[in-house]
């Protein structure tokens, strides 16, 4: 939270007020098991933060840990020393500031980190995972809203996305994904789920990394996004599954995407790209019609529980 300014008179607020924060923030300590354990593990809470943010930001020095996380430099510098003690951490000089050290996490740090972050992200799920579809989007948007009031300027940091190679789990994640979000948003049943884990599994099996590529996207360490290129024939690109979750929409990551697949498409030699959609999906049509995409063909059809059209678009690269 924001250092509070000296023009702020804390008795303008209303008892009330002042009341029902201390009340949620009682709640949500207990129902997030901030007061026990933290994940099961033998690290605290503020070691396990230190720790977050050592994995998804690359090259901090001590000045960035300390005013990030509004921590004491002696605390810091223990929670250092224990990581490096360990073999997480590794310190190289850093080139602008001979008196800083860029602070790395090592192969073990990752190691270590891993579990812990796929712990929170489950125990997060189960917190939502009693309510209704709505009532989970809802709990987001209002969490979401909270930070903008209270942290503004912190919000565009945290909106920062990051596109990278896929991992162990990652194909699991987008089929689904595709699953929950089409039988959300369209009421597609376990048709298409089948069809996209199909799909999956054949460039799991063929992939051509020369020629292939997926790219995941991450907002705040978790995953929100997924595109494929796939090599269709030897002229011949194919774009493939893009999906954001509704977390991610409204920020051009979108385009993002799939402007990705199209610069390695060009880079790899390929003179077209192709890619089959539906006419119900219109932003993604909308982001495929800005970049020159032609919709070359469209064909009604029975499918995944629905009346669709399916559309055929290329591009000449």
């Amino acid at each position: 939270m924001a250092s509070m300014s000296t023009t702020i008179d804390p008795s303008s607020v209303a008892p009330a007020a002042v009341k029902a924060v201390r009340r949620f923030n009682r709640f949500y300590t207990r129902r997030a098991g901030v007061l026990s354990p933290y994940l099961g593990g033998d690290l605290s809470l503020t070691e396990v933060r230190v720790l977050y943010e050592l994995a998804h930001h690359q090259g901090l020095v001590a000045a960035e840990l300390i005013r990030e996380l509004g921590m004491d430099g002696g605390y810091l510098s223990r929670i250092l020393k224990r990581f490096e003690n360990a073999g997480w951490l590794s310190r190289t000089p850093s080139p602008t500031d001979a008196r800083q050290s860029l602070l790395t996490l090592t192969e073990a740090g990752y190691a270590a980190f891993a579990p812990m972050q796929q712990k929170s992200r489950d125990e997060a799920a189960a917190l939502l995972a009693a309510l209704a579809p709505g009532d989970q989007q809802a709990v987001v948007e209002a969490m979401a809203r909270i930070e903008q009031l209270l942290e503004p300027a912190a919000a565009p940091r945290t909106r920062a996305a990051v596109l990278r190679d896929p991992r162990p789990g990652d194909m699991g994640w987008v089929v689904q994904q595709h699953g929950e979000v089409y039988a959300r948003e369209y009421g597609w049943n376990m048709e298409f789920e089948a069809l996209v884990a199909d799909i999956v599994a054949k460039y799991v099996r063929h992939f051509q990394p020369e020629w292939e590529r997926c790219w995941m996207a991450e907002l705040d360490g978790e995953r929100v996004g997924s595109v494929f290129v796939v090599r269709k024939s030897a002229t011949t690109a194919q774009l493939r599954m893009l999906l954001l979750t509704p977390a991610a929409r409204g920020l051009g990551l979108g385009a993002r995407l799939t402007d990705e697949c199209l610069a390695f498409a060009r880079a790899k030699g390929y003179r077209k790209m192709v890619l089959w959609t539906n006419s119900c999906l219109g932003a993604a049509r909308d982001i495929y019609a800005r970049r020159g995409f032609e919709l070359v063909k469209s064909e009604p059809y029975e499918g995944f529980g629905q009346s669709l059209v399916g559309e055929t678009w290329s591009l000449k690269l």
